[in-house]
């Protein structure tokens, strides 16, 4: 079984505790958040493996924390709230973090969150696909009140880590297995 460490980033407000509860315990809460951990085993193509999300907080005084949280991360989800423009905004100082902090390209998702406030909506689904493409990597919109696309943005993360991290050393002491060819992480709306 494999092991993850997803953080999940963003500013204050965008729903990054309610998307981790709803992943994890799979009900909707909102509760403002310093920092807190979920666990849940789950089944990504035919293989078991355990995720722990890392729950962030999005204000600039908690950024030496959030280095933290960076740094331990394998996985890292980038969030904004499709109902709040300067949520979307300032997507890049929280990228800029991750590859500071991981000194390079760090393997997450950008998230429009919310998206069943569409007729609140200030930021539309084609300005997130667009910003993915730039970030280079993929764009999933959700509703972490509805749980839509919650779990498929956990699952599509692992099959990123999955395809992209070398495999480490066997637990009985054997050679490392053969990194797998990095493939060209393009874009993918869901």
């Amino acid at each position: 079984m494999d092991n993850w460490r997803v953080a999940v980033l963003g500013d204050g407000g965008v729903g990054k505790t309610a998307l981790a509860v709803q992943f994890t315990l799979n009900c909707f809460t909102y509760d403002p958040t310093i920092e807190d951990a979920y666990r849940k085993q789950l089944v990504v193509d035919n293989r078991m493996c355990f995720v722990e999300v890392i729950d962030t907080a999005g204000q600039e005084e908690y950024a030496t924390l959030r280095d933290q949280w960076v740094r331990e991360g394998h996985g890292f989800i980038l969030v904004y709230s499709i109902a709040s423009r300067s949520t979307f905004n300032r997507l890049d100082v929280f990228r800029q973090s991750m590859r500071r902090v991981k000194r390079g390209d760090p393997i997450f998702v950008l998230v429009g969150n919310k998206c069943d406030k569409a007729y609140e909506r200030e930021v539309s689904r084609d300005e997130g696909a667009a910003l993915a493409r730039q970030f280079g990597c993929e764009f999933i919109e959700t509703s972490a009140k509805t749980a839509q696309n919650v779990e498929r943005l956990f699952i599509n993360l692992v099959r990123s880590l999955r395809q992209t991290r070398s495999m480490e050393v066997s637990a009985a002491g054997g050679p490392a297995k053969q990194k797998p060819e990095k493939s060209k992480r393009g874009c993918i709306v869901c």
